[in-house]
């Protein structure tokens, strides 16, 4: 049971400087949770740090009402897109034995829905994340809604480097970059590089903003099987995160073959 002192621990810092020290730590819980050389063990104690942020940012009473819970992991996925790492060719080169084009896509696929199926795993470790929150808030809806932002940051991180690969880069700052991730990755599609200011949340329109809500349900609704005993659960969790993001992975790699036109933002 956490202590009082953990509990004051969880509590907002106020002013910037708070703040500052909330963006940081998420982004290196981001970077991490989105590395496909972390060890299961740091995953699930970085699923646990994600839980941590964002009732910490956004509260848990909304998690046990449908409609309100696809809002609040909207929100999260808007809050956590800005941080998410992507590699540009020249290190995805160097990083996987010199493959490039088809060959290079085909393994940043592979090695992302490993990611995902750790992810899906760790989320049934619900102990090993005990550290972070009251106990009694580590409901199934807590656990399944932070997974799901971790899985998506994993996906939006492939669909940035699978641009790369083919040639057309993400660029901009990490709000500019988060739009394009948060619509390729609504829509399955390749997008071109889009310039826009100010922050994610003000530049997502109404329609991308429920693409992006409409496939949040859908994924998180998926993962409602998840809730089975702890080896089932964690099983069947990392069996559909793989899958999904293979299927994902795929589509966003025909989009960006050769010849393809993409969408344009």
């Amino acid at each position: 049971m956490a202590q009082p002192d953990e509990l004051a621990e969880n509590q907002p810092v106020e002013g910037t400087q708070g703040e500052a020290a909330d963006e940081a730590e998420l982004s290196a819980a981001v970077t991490a949770l989105t590395d496909e050389g972390v060890e299961q063990k740091e995953r699930r104690r970085l699923l646990g740090r994600l839980v941590r942020l964002e009732i910490r940012e956004r509260g848990v009473k909304d998690l046990f009402r449908p409609k309100k819970a696809i809002a609040w992991i909207t929100d999260s996925v808007t809050r956590v897109a800005p941080h998410i790492p992507v590699r540009d060719l020249d290190t995805l080169v160097a990083h996987h034995g010199g493959l490039t084009g088809d060959a290079l896509a085909e393994r940043l696929i592979r090695n992302a829905s490993r990611v995902t199926a750790g992810i899906g795993a760790a989320g049934g470790g619900v102990a090993a994340v005990e550290w972070a929150v009251t106990p009694s808030l580590l409901s199934a809806p807590v656990l399944l809604a932070a997974e799901t932002v971790a899985v998506v940051a994993v996906e939006m991180k492939l669909i940035g480097e699978l641009h790369a690969v083919y040639g057309r880069p993400v660029e901009g700052t990490g709000a500019e970059r988060a739009v394009v991730l948060v619509q390729a990755w609504a829509e399955r599609r390749g997008v071109n590089p889009l310039r826009v200011g100010g922050s994610v949340a003000a530049a997502m329109g109404t329609a991308l903003r429920k693409e992006l809500r409409d496939r949040l349900l859908k994924r998180f609704g998926r993962n409602l099987s998840t809730l089975g005993p702890f080896l089932t659960g964690a099983a069947v969790g990392g069996f559909l995160n793989r899958r999904a993001t293979m299927s994902l992975g795929a589509d966003i790699k025909k989009d960006l073959q050769p010849g393809r036109k993409v969408i344009e933002g």
